[in-house]
């Protein structure tokens, strides 16, 4: 697929198609690569917690975003999937930084709003998709609603369902497709956003040992879930403790795959 709107347009379809759309994160070439190559792979998302942990920064737009949009290039030109970008909060103009994502073949992104005023969070919806129509392309926008991450620990559940279905409307009725929703794990909670946003508008990332297997979260209609930082993670896990077992006086783990 080498024209970016045929992309864009298998990117929007995966997201309405019956089976939930599974995107485990990539922050460099490699794990792009190794996860393009994985049997029922259909796409790919970039993490920007991975992206700047690679690097050394902190996430939370502290890596400078020309390195950022940098990587997310060469993730784009090194596999042959639709890719689409965690792009924080936009890096203070989310139209351009979407516009400059696009250019590097980009096909669709995550946006946070941060919990910032609405119509100021929906202005920064319609500069994303705006940037899409201007390049030819329906841009998949995951506009993220910060609802359940910056609430108090005593905050009502209710009341966070109620607020997390107020913005996600809002974005969908400002055109992006899907709203992505973190944190939320509960399955009453699910089902509950799922009916005020409609299926296949809600997605989810999958947090070890707290979310739904992903063939439940498809029976209560999430269009898509995936995994943020914590494919890097897991990577992580298996270094350390494989150099762990290596400074016992070990072995690396037998039936170690040659995926580089």
């Amino acid at each position: 697929m080498t024209d970016l709107a045929t992309r864009a347009r298998t990117l929007l379809d995966l997201h309405s198609a019956p089976e939930i759309l599974v995107l485990a994160n990539v922050w460099d070439v490699v794990s792009a690569q190794v996860v393009a190559a994985t049997e029922g792979v259909r796409a790919l998302a970039t993490a920007s917690h991975g992206i700047a942990s690679t690097f050394g920064y902190e996430d939370g737009e502290n890596i400078p975003l020309d390195l950022h949009l940098d990587m997310v290039g060469r993730i784009t030109a090194a596999v042959d999937l639709p890719v689409s970008m965690d792009m924080e909060a936009g890096y203070g103009d989310p139209g351009e930084t979407a516009r400059r994502a696009i250019e590097l073949g980009v096909v669709g992104g995550n946006l946070e709003d941060q919990m910032k005023p609405i119509d100021e969070a929906v202005a920064a919806v319609e500069a994303v998709l705006r940037a899409g129509r201007d390049a030819g392309i329906d841009f998949v926008l995951n506009a993220r609603t910060d609802t359940f991450i910056r609430a108090a620990a005593d905050a009502d559940r209710g009341e966070l369902v109620a607020e997390a279905i107020r913005r996600g409307r809002a974005y969908l009725e400002a055109g992006a497709p899907v709203v992505f929703v973190p944190r939320l794990v509960d399955r009453d909670e699910i089902a509950a956003v799922v009916e005020g946003l409609g299926r296949n508008r809600l997605t989810l990332i999958s947090v070890p040992g707290a979310s739904l297997p992903a063939r439940e979260m498809q029976e209560l209609g999430v269009a898509r879930v995936s995994t943020g930082p914590f494919t890097q993670r897991v990577a992580l896990t298996a270094l350390q403790d494989a150099a762990a077992e290596m400074v016992r006086g070990g072995t690396l783990p037998a039936g170690t795959r040659a995926l580089n």
